[in-house]
């Protein structure tokens, strides 16, 4: 439940405002939190869900309340996220903290990067809108809003240089979160097909029917699907009502891709999630007709997966739109299942995209930077 805006903490402890709109934000600022304990006594209050809450941050709005995503979504719910912007701005200044730090979420951060700017709070920006794919202006924002940019894919600090923006690269939370949660070697499990149709309600009810449609006709696997703790059971059942062989895993994505030896996966930060597992995949999208439209004609970029994106060439199938229906993502999945030289590039593939995300630690190396340069302000 979200409280009323706190008063500052009597002590002397480093006060962090922290802004997420989104489970991905959500998994990655409740590590930050704790990297930032790790270096000195801090509070935390801010907009995020379950994990920041449970790693100390108490919680103002929670992240349930902000699944908006997309231009009609984002115009039908205007007025929401207005009054959503001004609670969060009265509750920031009333904890009075000693700098904010937003967690992707662009569309809200970086007008809230703005409002921290004119009221003299340090803002910094753990990992980086993509800008480079579309809304290339919002570059201009950041410059002038943003004291810090921390980069998590290894191309995006050269990307900033031209533009003068103070950009460090930490490497990707992900590989964190997955050693953390990693326990031994996968097992030798060739039926689990893991399905993950997105945290948000509306991708949900795009993606999930046609990935059980085409699952279904795979006697051979086991459909798994990686619930998130966003929307209720209740949601799921509806939508699965008429797959009872469906299992379904709740707030536990990494348990189900441990065990996974294939996968159909929404396009997002989950791309990245299974390919850092070892599971091949076939990514799945599709978007209201009319937003999908003004997107294709605003992003500049050949992929919408993260895995192509940062190898810069198709290592994994992309269905988007049209494309994404049962029998393609039967065919792709096929492929996956009965051709082995097609396993086998694939995972050489992911192991080369490990390599070129670096090493882990970017929970870390974030917490030692922002705690350096609040030093250096004192």
């Amino acid at each position: 439940m979200d409280t009323a805006p706190a008063d500052a903490p009597p002590d002397s402890r480093r006060r962090f405002y922290l802004i997420a709109g989104e489970a991905s934000g959500d998994l990655h600022g409740s590590n930050l939190i704790r990297a930032l304990k790790a270096k000195g006594p801090c509070a935390f209050r801010g907009m995020g869900g379950d994990r920041m809450e449970a790693a100390g941050m108490q919680l103002a709005r929670h992240i349930r309340t902000t699944d908006f995503m997309g231009f009609l979504v984002v115009l039908m719910n205007l007025r929401t996220i207005l009054r959503m912007f001004s609670q969060i701005k009265a509750d920031l200044l009333a904890f009075k903290p000693d700098a904010v730090i937003l967690i992707d979420y662009p569309g809200f951060n970086l007008r809230m990067a703005r409002f921290c700017h004119q009221h003299g709070i340090q803002v910094f920006y753990y990992i980086s809108p993509q800008v480079w794919a579309w809304k290339k202006s919002r570059v201009k924002q950041i410059r002038a809003y943003v004291d810090r940019m921390y980069c998590i894919l290894p191309f995006e600090r050269e990307w900033y240089r031209p533009y003068e923006v103070e950009a460090e690269y930490v490497g990707h939370p992900l590989l964190d979160a997955i050693e953390e949660g990693h326990f031994g070697d996968k097992p030798e499990n060739p039926s689990i097909l893991a399905l993950l149709p997105g945290s948000r309600k509306h991708e949900i009810a795009r993606m999930l029917p046609v990935m059980l449609q085409a699952a279904s006709t795979f006697g051979e696997l086991k459909p798994v699907l990686a619930a998130a703790p966003t929307q209720p059971p209740a949601y799921y059942a509806q939508l699965a009502r008429a797959y009872p062989q469906i299992e379904v895993v709740y707030n536990d994505t990494y348990r189900v891709l441990r065990a996974a030896r294939y996968a159909l996966v929404t396009s997002g930060t989950a791309t990245l999630e299974a390919a850092l597992h070892e599971v091949p995949q076939v990514v799945c999208y599709s978007g209201n007709w009319l937003s999908y439209q003004i997107a294709r004609r605003l992003v500049k970029i050949s992929y919408i997966s993260l895995v192509n994106l940062i190898m810069d060439r198709p290592v994994v199938t992309e269905l988007i739109q049209k494309d994404m229906r049962p029998s393609r993502v039967a065919e792709e999945l096929h492929r996956l299942v009965y051709d082995a030289e097609r396993r086998r590039s694939m995972l050489e593939d992911y192991r080369m995209l490990k390599e070129r995300l670096g090493g882990g630690g970017a929970s870390e190396k974030a917490a030692e930077s922002i705690w350096g340069h609040l030093k250096s302000r004192s």
